[in-house]
């Protein structure tokens, strides 16, 4: 067998990167401005998974890759690194995000009401093909309201822990440059709970809802219900060097809470992230509700699944198998062909002389 090694060196590196790029073609700000207009919820998703909300500075690296999403959060995550921390924001209350949608599947009437917003979750899945002929697709327009839904809304799990159902966590009176952050220090075990959220909060959509949806299948110790989800806009709150307080500006964030009875009292899991993502949100509160108790190298575990949906190192171990194995391949060829020859010498000296 034999196994020819790559030639070319550098300038054949160079001359596959310059292979990819052409068939990209060129990019400018109209591709970059297309891109952010037409791929929002695409955006949100490689915002979140780079914990950089810049949706510019996304759209431009979905235009780089060539939509390739790992090395689009890559490209963002690095970026992100030649940054200066400038300010660290003040915490966001649930009651005080501006919301476009707000549902519980627990609870029919709950504080302040359900809010649809927008969604596709009752559409028909039926292709506008008629785009491809030349006609173009307009969606009807919005009815106004004459009552519109509150933009601010209470917190259901607020609501259940005054009337007994829950427990909610305590305040974590940490503030500041005082946070734990997982972009500065290690990812340990046990975990600390703000990287735990972190780390949820950076998933790979793709690996949380897959190991989300093995825990709601059964492979979980507890059972899912949405007890709210919520698409809003938060309030960037900074300190100004003169001492006054103001808003930097909004940022779109997804958050869900799921319940379990636990118990007396139910059980609460919780995800958040940059952008608007709900089936991460609620596979990833999956995820933290079934963490407490589960089996050493189980789905529901939380050093398995942390470990196993940070998307850029995953993938960035499964794409190093590519690069060259030469030497430790031949190794085992070699290890192969010695076990070969000593079975065949242990063999010829056990036959019978004819």
């Amino acid at each position: 067998m034999a196994y020819v090694a790559t030639r070319g060196g550098e300038k054949a590196i160079e001359q596959s990167e310059r292979l990819f790029r052409e068939a990209m073609g060129p990019i400018d700000q109209t591709r970059v401005a297309q891109i952010k207009q037409s791929l929002p919820y695409l955006i949100d998703r490689v915002m979140g998974e780079a914990s950089l909300y810049d949706e510019d500075l996304a759209a431009l690296a979905l235009a780089q890759t060539g939509g390739e999403l790992y090395e689009a959060v890559l490209l963002l995550r690095a970026w992100r690194t030649t940054q200066p921390r400038l300010q660290v924001a003040a915490p966001v209350e649930q009651d005080h995000l501006f919301t476009h949608r707000r549902i519980s599947a627990a609870f029919k009437d709950i504080p302040g009401g359900q809010v649809l917003g927008p969604t596709l979750d009752y559409a028909h899945r039926i292709l506008a093909t008629e785009v491809l002929k030349g006609d173009t697709y307009t969606p009807d327009p919005v009815d106004p309201e004459p009552e519109p839904a509150p933009a601010y809304q209470p917190a259901v799990s607020t609501w259940q822990a005054e009337n007994d159902l829950l427990d909610l966590p305590r305040e974590d009176p940490t503030t500041g440059n005082d946070i734990p952050d997982l972009t500065r220090e290690p990812l340990l075990f046990p975990a600390k709970r703000a990287h735990t959220l972190q780390s949820l909060a950076r998933a790979e959509t793709g690996g949380v809802l897959a190991l989300g949806y093995a825990a709601m299948r059964g492979y979980g110790q507890a059972h899912p219900t949405v007890n709210e989800l919520r698409l809003a806009e938060a309030e960037v709150v900074v300190d100004h060097p003169d001492g006054r307080r103001f808003s930097a500006g909004r940022v779109k964030v997804s958050q869900a809470e799921v319940v379990d009875k636990k118990g007396e009292k139910l059980g609460i899991g919780y995800a958040a992230t940059f952008g608007w993502n709900e089936v991460k949100c609620i596979a990833a509160a999956t995820l933290d509700l079934n963490s407490p108790g589960a089996e050493k190298g189980s789905a529901t575990e939380e050093e398995f699944f942390l470990y196993h949906t940070e998307g850029v190192e995953s993938s960035g171990f499964c794409i190093h198998f590519k690069l060259p194995h030469y030497v430790t391949f031949q190794s085992s060829l070699d290890a192969m062909r010695d076990a070969k020859a000593k079975q065949a010498a242990e063999h010829s000296e056990t036959e019978p002389a004819e």
